[in-house]
C-alpha cells in the first residue's frame, strides 16, 4: 500500500526534475539581436527575407491603419511601402521581457520610418511593441507588431 502511495509523489518529482530552467535575460538578449537583424534585413528591400521574421498568422497593427492579419496582408504591406519614392525603416529594441518558460517574449521598440510625400521627405518616430513567440526550432518569429507615433 505504501509503494502505491508514493508513486505519484516519484512521479511528480521526476517531471519536475526534465523542467529546463530559462536564462531570461540571456533569452531576451538574443531576442533583441534577432530583431536588430530584421532591421537591418528591412534595409536590404528584400521582401521575403522581411516576412520570414513574422509567424504566418501574424498581425501588424498600425495607428489609424486597418489591422494586417497573415502574411499575405504583411506582404502587402511591405510591397507597398517598398514602392513608396524614399522609403526607409529601421529600429532599434530598448528592452526585452521573456515568459518564465522561454517560449514567449516581448520587445520595447524605437521605430523610424522616412518616406518621401508632397511636401519633402518626412521622419516619422514610432513607439513599437512586438510579441515574439519561440518556435520548436529554437526560433523566434513575430506574432503581433504594434506601432504607434511617438509623441
Amino acid at each position: 500500500m505504501k509503494a502505491t502511495t508514493a508513486l505519484p509523489f516519484i512521479l511528480l518529482s521526476l517531471l519536475g526534475c526534465n523542467q529546463q530552467n530559462v536564462d531570461t535575460r540571456t533569452e531576451g538578449e538574443k531576442l533583441m539581436q534577432v530583431s536588430r537583424e530584421w532591421s537591418q534585413s528591412a534595409s536590404s528591400g528584400d521582401v521575403e527575407k522581411i516576412l520570414g521574421y513574422w509567424a504566418d498568422d501574424a498581425v501588424v497593427i498600425s495607428a489609424g491603419q486597418p489591422v494586417l492579419r497573415g502574411k499575405d496582408q504583411i506582404r502587402k504591406m511591405v510591397e507597398d511601402g517598398f514602392s513608396s519614392p524614399g522609403f526607409k525603416i529601421s529600429w532599434e529594441p530598448k528592452s526585452a521581457v521573456i515568459s518564465s518558460s522561454g517560449d514567449l517574449g516581448y520587445l520595447l521598440e524605437e521605430t523610424k520610418i522616412t518616406m518621401n510625400d508632397s511636401t519633402g521627405n518626412a521622419v516619422t518616430n514610432f513607439q513599437s511593441v512586438t510579441i515574439w513567440k519561440k518556435g520548436a526550432d529554437g526560433s523566434w518569429k513575430n506574432v503581433v507588431d504594434v506601432m504607434s507615433p511617438a509623441p
